[in-house]
Protein backbone atom coordinates (compact mmCIF):
# COMPACT_ATOMS: atom_id res chain seq x y z
CA UNK A 1 0.00 0.00 0.00
CA UNK A 2 1.38 3.43 -0.93
CA UNK A 3 2.14 5.96 1.76
CA UNK A 4 -0.74 8.27 2.71
CA UNK A 5 -0.53 11.91 1.69
CA UNK A 6 -0.83 14.04 4.84
CA UNK A 7 -3.09 17.08 4.48
CA UNK A 8 -3.38 20.18 6.65
CA UNK A 9 -6.60 22.21 6.28
CA UNK A 10 -6.27 25.97 6.84
CA UNK A 11 -9.77 27.48 6.78
CA UNK A 12 -11.26 30.14 9.06
CA UNK A 13 -14.81 28.73 8.86
CA UNK A 14 -15.02 25.50 10.92
CA UNK A 15 -18.03 24.31 8.92
CA UNK A 16 -16.16 24.55 5.61
CA UNK A 17 -13.09 22.97 7.18
CA UNK A 18 -15.29 20.05 8.23
CA UNK A 19 -16.61 19.71 4.68
CA UNK A 20 -13.05 19.53 3.39
CA UNK A 21 -12.24 16.90 5.98
CA UNK A 22 -15.25 14.78 5.00
CA UNK A 23 -14.34 15.13 1.33
CA UNK A 24 -10.81 13.92 2.02
CA UNK A 25 -12.15 10.96 3.99
CA UNK A 26 -13.81 9.80 0.76
CA UNK A 27 -10.62 9.94 -1.31
CA UNK A 28 -8.22 7.04 -1.04
CA UNK A 29 -4.59 7.87 -0.34
CA UNK A 30 -5.11 11.01 1.75
CA UNK A 31 -5.39 11.66 5.47
CA UNK A 32 -6.08 14.89 7.38
CA UNK A 33 -3.41 15.51 10.03
CA UNK A 34 -4.77 18.80 11.33
CA UNK A 35 -7.00 21.81 10.87
CA UNK A 36 -6.17 25.46 11.59
CA UNK A 37 -8.55 28.43 11.62
CA UNK A 38 -6.03 31.27 11.90
CA UNK A 39 -2.65 32.06 10.41
CA UNK A 40 -0.96 31.73 13.81
CA UNK A 41 -2.43 28.26 14.35
CA UNK A 42 -1.44 27.29 10.83
CA UNK A 43 2.19 28.27 11.42
CA UNK A 44 2.32 26.02 14.49
CA UNK A 45 0.81 23.11 12.56
CA UNK A 46 3.16 23.55 9.59
CA UNK A 47 6.24 23.77 11.82
CA UNK A 48 5.24 20.70 13.82
CA UNK A 49 3.80 18.43 11.15
CA UNK A 50 5.53 19.41 7.88
CA UNK A 51 2.47 18.14 5.93
CA UNK A 52 2.66 16.98 2.33
CA UNK A 53 -0.22 19.17 1.24
CA UNK A 54 -1.93 22.30 2.58
CA UNK A 55 -5.46 23.35 1.59
CA UNK A 56 -5.24 27.09 2.11
CA UNK A 57 -7.88 29.81 2.30
CA UNK A 58 -6.91 33.37 1.41
CA UNK A 59 -8.99 35.31 3.92
CA UNK A 60 -7.86 34.39 7.43
CA UNK A 61 -8.68 36.43 10.57
CA UNK A 62 -5.09 37.47 11.29
CA UNK A 63 -3.34 37.41 7.91
CA UNK A 64 -3.77 36.77 4.22
CA UNK A 65 -3.25 33.28 2.89
CA UNK A 66 -0.77 34.68 0.37
CA UNK A 67 1.37 35.86 3.28
CA UNK A 68 1.10 32.45 4.94
CA UNK A 69 2.04 30.82 1.64
CA UNK A 70 5.49 32.40 1.84
CA UNK A 71 5.94 31.12 5.40
CA UNK A 72 4.94 27.58 4.41
CA UNK A 73 7.34 27.51 1.49
CA UNK A 74 10.19 28.67 3.74
CA UNK A 75 9.37 26.57 6.80
CA UNK A 76 8.48 23.33 5.01
CA UNK A 77 10.03 23.23 1.56
CA UNK A 78 8.46 19.88 0.61
CA UNK A 79 4.91 21.02 1.41
CA UNK A 80 2.65 21.73 -1.57
CA UNK A 81 -0.29 24.16 -1.53
CA UNK A 82 -3.76 24.19 -3.06
CA UNK A 83 -5.78 27.38 -2.63
CA UNK A 84 -9.47 26.91 -1.85
CA UNK A 85 -10.97 30.37 -1.60
CA UNK A 86 -13.56 32.89 -2.73
CA UNK A 87 -10.78 35.33 -3.66
CA UNK A 88 -10.76 35.96 -7.40
CA UNK A 89 -8.74 39.19 -7.48
CA UNK A 90 -6.04 39.20 -10.13
CA UNK A 91 -3.41 40.25 -7.59
CA UNK A 92 -4.16 37.23 -5.41
CA UNK A 93 -4.31 34.78 -8.31
CA UNK A 94 -1.04 36.19 -9.66
CA UNK A 95 0.71 35.69 -6.31
CA UNK A 96 -0.55 32.12 -6.13
CA UNK A 97 0.51 31.38 -9.69
CA UNK A 98 3.97 32.87 -9.28
CA UNK A 99 4.31 31.16 -5.92
CA UNK A 100 3.98 27.72 -7.49
CA UNK A 101 0.58 26.85 -6.00
CA UNK A 102 -0.52 23.42 -7.29
CA UNK A 103 -4.17 24.35 -7.91
CA UNK A 104 -6.60 27.20 -7.31
CA UNK A 105 -10.19 26.21 -6.49
CA UNK A 106 -12.90 28.85 -6.16
CA UNK A 107 -15.65 28.51 -3.61
CA UNK A 108 -18.29 27.22 -3.57
CA UNK A 109 -16.61 24.01 -4.63
CA UNK A 110 -18.07 20.64 -5.55
CA UNK A 111 -16.80 17.25 -4.47
CA UNK A 112 -16.01 16.35 -8.09
CA UNK A 113 -13.80 19.42 -8.53
CA UNK A 114 -12.14 18.74 -5.17
CA UNK A 115 -11.54 15.08 -5.99
CA UNK A 116 -10.16 15.86 -9.46
CA UNK A 117 -7.67 18.28 -7.94
CA UNK A 118 -6.42 15.81 -5.34
CA UNK A 119 -6.19 12.96 -7.82
CA UNK A 120 -4.15 15.14 -10.18
CA UNK A 121 -1.85 16.07 -7.30
CA UNK A 122 -1.55 12.42 -6.34
CA UNK A 123 -0.44 11.52 -9.88
CA UNK A 124 2.14 14.32 -9.87
CA UNK A 125 3.64 12.99 -6.65
CA UNK A 126 3.88 9.51 -8.13
CA UNK A 127 5.63 10.87 -11.20
CA UNK A 128 8.12 12.89 -9.16
CA UNK A 129 8.85 9.87 -6.97
CA UNK A 130 10.22 8.04 -10.00
CA UNK A 131 13.93 7.40 -10.35
CA UNK A 132 16.09 8.29 -13.34
CA UNK A 133 14.72 10.22 -16.30
CA UNK A 134 11.10 10.91 -17.22
CA UNK A 135 9.50 10.54 -20.62
CA UNK A 136 8.37 13.75 -22.30
CA UNK A 137 4.71 12.81 -21.82
CA UNK A 138 5.21 12.39 -18.08
CA UNK A 139 6.90 15.78 -17.84
CA UNK A 140 4.10 17.46 -19.80
CA UNK A 141 1.47 15.88 -17.56
CA UNK A 142 3.03 17.55 -14.53
CA UNK A 143 1.87 20.88 -15.94
CA UNK A 144 -1.18 19.59 -17.84
CA UNK A 145 -2.64 16.83 -15.62
CA UNK A 146 -5.99 16.77 -17.46
CA UNK A 147 -4.55 16.55 -20.97
CA UNK A 148 -6.73 14.25 -22.96
CA UNK A 149 -5.28 10.91 -23.98
CA UNK A 150 -5.85 8.97 -27.18
CA UNK A 151 -8.99 7.34 -25.77
CA UNK A 152 -10.40 10.39 -24.03
CA UNK A 153 -13.28 12.52 -25.26
CA UNK A 154 -12.30 15.48 -23.09
CA UNK A 155 -10.77 18.61 -24.60
CA UNK A 156 -8.79 20.64 -22.10
CA UNK A 157 -5.78 22.05 -23.90
CA UNK A 158 -6.96 24.51 -26.52
CA UNK A 159 -5.13 26.92 -28.82
CA UNK A 160 -5.30 30.69 -28.76
CA UNK A 161 -8.81 31.95 -29.53
CA UNK A 162 -10.53 28.85 -28.14
CA UNK A 163 -11.96 29.37 -24.66
CA UNK A 164 -12.35 26.13 -22.64
CA UNK A 165 -15.61 27.26 -21.00
CA UNK A 166 -17.16 28.18 -24.34
CA UNK A 167 -15.84 24.93 -25.77
CA UNK A 168 -17.64 22.98 -23.05
CA UNK A 169 -20.93 24.66 -24.05
CA UNK A 170 -20.32 23.86 -27.71
CA UNK A 171 -19.51 20.21 -26.95
CA UNK A 172 -22.62 19.79 -24.77
CA UNK A 173 -24.85 21.28 -27.47
CA UNK A 174 -23.23 19.27 -30.25
CA UNK A 175 -23.64 15.96 -28.41
CA UNK A 176 -27.40 16.52 -28.42
CA UNK A 177 -27.53 16.89 -32.20
CA UNK A 178 -28.00 13.39 -33.59
CA UNK A 179 -29.17 14.90 -36.88
CA UNK A 180 -26.31 17.37 -37.01
CA UNK A 181 -26.30 21.15 -36.67
CA UNK A 182 -25.04 24.11 -38.69
CA UNK A 183 -22.64 26.72 -37.33
CA UNK A 184 -25.41 29.32 -37.49
CA UNK A 185 -27.85 27.27 -35.40
CA UNK A 186 -25.22 26.27 -32.90
CA UNK A 187 -24.18 29.91 -32.58
CA UNK A 188 -27.75 30.86 -31.72
CA UNK A 189 -27.97 28.07 -29.15
CA UNK A 190 -24.69 29.06 -27.47
CA UNK A 191 -24.88 32.83 -27.86
CA UNK A 192 -22.08 33.00 -30.44
CA UNK A 193 -21.72 34.54 -33.86
CA UNK A 194 -21.81 32.15 -36.81
CA UNK A 195 -18.11 32.66 -37.53
CA UNK A 196 -17.14 32.03 -33.90
CA UNK A 197 -19.31 28.91 -33.72
CA UNK A 198 -17.75 27.66 -36.96
CA UNK A 199 -14.25 28.19 -35.53
CA UNK A 200 -15.06 26.03 -32.50
CA UNK A 201 -16.71 23.38 -34.63
CA UNK A 202 -13.81 23.21 -37.06
CA UNK A 203 -11.43 22.87 -34.12
CA UNK A 204 -13.47 19.89 -32.92
CA UNK A 205 -13.29 18.40 -36.40
CA UNK A 206 -9.50 18.86 -36.46
CA UNK A 207 -9.29 17.04 -33.12
CA UNK A 208 -11.52 14.20 -34.39
CA UNK A 209 -14.13 15.14 -31.78
CA UNK A 210 -16.71 15.98 -34.44
CA UNK A 211 -17.31 15.33 -38.11
CA UNK A 212 -18.71 17.57 -40.83
CA UNK A 213 -20.85 16.73 -43.88
CA UNK A 214 -22.25 18.72 -46.76
CA UNK A 215 -26.00 18.25 -46.76
CA UNK A 216 -27.82 18.95 -50.02
CA UNK A 217 -31.37 20.21 -49.71
CA UNK A 218 -34.05 20.48 -52.36
CA UNK A 219 -33.27 24.13 -53.03
CA UNK A 220 -30.40 26.52 -52.38
CA UNK A 221 -26.77 25.85 -51.59
CA UNK A 222 -25.60 22.80 -49.64
CA UNK A 223 -25.01 23.45 -45.93
CA UNK A 224 -22.14 22.22 -43.81
CA UNK A 225 -23.58 20.31 -40.90
CA UNK A 226 -21.65 19.07 -37.87
CA UNK A 227 -22.17 15.81 -35.98
CA UNK A 228 -20.70 14.35 -32.80
CA UNK A 229 -17.79 12.05 -33.63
Amino acid sequence: MSELIEVLIIEDDPRIADIHRRFIDKIEGFVVVGSAHTGAEAKDWVSAMKPDLVLLDVYLPDMMGTELMTFIQTESTDTDIIFITAAAEVSVVKQAFRGGVIDYILKPLTFDRFQDSLHAYQEKRKTLASLGKLEEESIQLLWHPFKSGPNSSDITLTPKGIDPITMDKVVVELKQQTQGITAEKLGLACGLSRSTARRYLEFLVSESKARAELIYGTIGRPERRYFPA
